[in-house]
């Protein structure tokens, strides 16, 4: 009888991302984690080369036996970008981030500046993510953002903020005024998508301060 030939995981998304020897191993490392991303290697050298590297372009995605559950994530698109903001009081230190939808790899970060707001710092996110692309010359990649106030403000290339100008804040104005400006003299095609965090869970970029 041939002996089963050994198989390596790789979980790029996880309780515990790795490599692990067995499917047993590797299944503890998903169940139960919203949104797990994980694939199969045939030898050892590869998944050490596909952890390295990130996600695979198409990669398993764990989903729960539950079909309540399972169907709950299949809107999701992982080769994305998405973005967040954080905000240490309203108005305080604020600061955005970038990372691949898939693995929650950065991609950019900035901050913290002081005298923010958390909707100055989402609307900053997705500009710079659009920016990016841009320059990648990528109009295809969606761009996830869990706030509805920062995709209105894109649409409308402008940033509708209360918050007034002052000293201490003057290089963030300075930032939303270049990010309008960019808006107004270029155009794009990535989806800006809502991630439904009340379906779905925290958006991966979430700097997980709550």
């Amino acid at each position: 009888m041939r002996a089963k030939k050994q198989k390596y995981y790789v979980v790029w998304q996880g309780h515990h991302p790795g490599i692990y020897s067995s499917w047993e191993k590797c299944s503890a490392e998903v169940k139960n984690f919203p949104g797990a991303v994980y694939k199969s290697f045939e030898s050892k050298e590869e998944a050490e080369d596909a952890f390295r590297h990130g996600v695979e372009r198409k990669p398993r995605v764990f989903q729960p036996k539950t079909q309540k559950t399972a169907s709950s994530r299949s809107g999701i698109i992982y080769e994305s970008i998405s973005v967040d903001a954080a905000c240490s009081g309203n108005p305080g230190l604020m600061e955005y981030r970038g990372v691949q939808t898939a693995d929650r790899t950065e991609i950019f970060h900035y901050g913290p500046a002081r005298d923010g707001t958390n909707n100055i710092g989402e609307f900053l996110a997705l500009v710079h993510a659009l920016a990016l692309l841009n320059k990648r010359n990528d109009h295809s990649t969606p761009i996830y953002s869990d706030s509805k106030t920062a995709i209105a403000w894109v649409k409308k290339k402008k940033a509708n903020t209360q918050l007034k100008p002052g000293r201490h804040n003057a290089e963030l104005f300075d930032m939303i005024h270049r990010a309008e400006k960019w808006l107004k003299e270029n155009t794009w095609k990535n989806p800006i998508l809502k991630w439904e965090t009340e379906i779905w869970g925290e958006i991966p970029a979430d700097f997980g301060r709550k």
